[in-house]
């Protein structure tokens, strides 16, 4: 199972087509670092998603990006600051496709005019790496050996075996 200690990371980025990839792999190695290897390609895919479509309408680059683990579920926002750019119109396709990989979505306004897209992914129980049967240690790797024909008065030392006769050891 998922480790249940929460987790919070911050980044501040000027979003250029060079610095996606880069997001990427930073977003990528905190949630390795997380024991969230399950998560990486889904939300690094959907934050790409949101920093090439900012990329590509928004006058204002600079992009804050947070990711929370609360020990079920990942939360990643995607905060913008152009006031001019509209999700419901130029982030449409994105949008739709991170609705279709995400558990949850939404975007929602700040004071400022900023807009901030957040998307939730559910850590899956068993999505790790599946169980290997382990062989039991330590090995025996001799076979004692049980006596079926003896009687338990043998075993015990009251009776003693003389010749294939039982004698009383007394």
């Amino acid at each position: 199972m998922k480790t249940a200690a929460p987790c919070y990371y911050h980044l501040d980025v000027e979003v250029s087509p060079e610095r996606v990839g880069q997001v990427r792999r930073i977003l990528a190695a905190h949630l390795r670092l997380w024991d969230l290897q399950t998560l990486v390609e889904p939300v690094c895919g959907a934050a790409e998603l949101l920093l090439k479509a900012i990329d590509r309408h928004a006058r204002d680059k600079s992009t804050s990006i947070e990711m929370w683990w609360n020990g079920q579920h990942l939360i990643t926002a995607v905060g913008e600051n152009d006031s001019e750019l509209r999700p419901d119109q130029d982030l449409r396709g994105c949008l739709r496709r991170i609705a279709a990989m995400s558990d949850g979505w939404g975007c929602c306004a700040t004071a400022t005019g900023s807009k901030v897209i957040w998307f939730s992914q559910r850590a899956r129980a068993g999505g790790r790496v599946p169980l290997v049967p382990v062989a039991p240690e330590p090995r025996l790797r001799e076979v004692l050996q049980v006596p079926r024909e003896t009687r338990a008065a043998v075993l015990s030392g009251c009776v003693r075996e003389t010749d294939g006769v039982l004698e009383d050891a007394r």
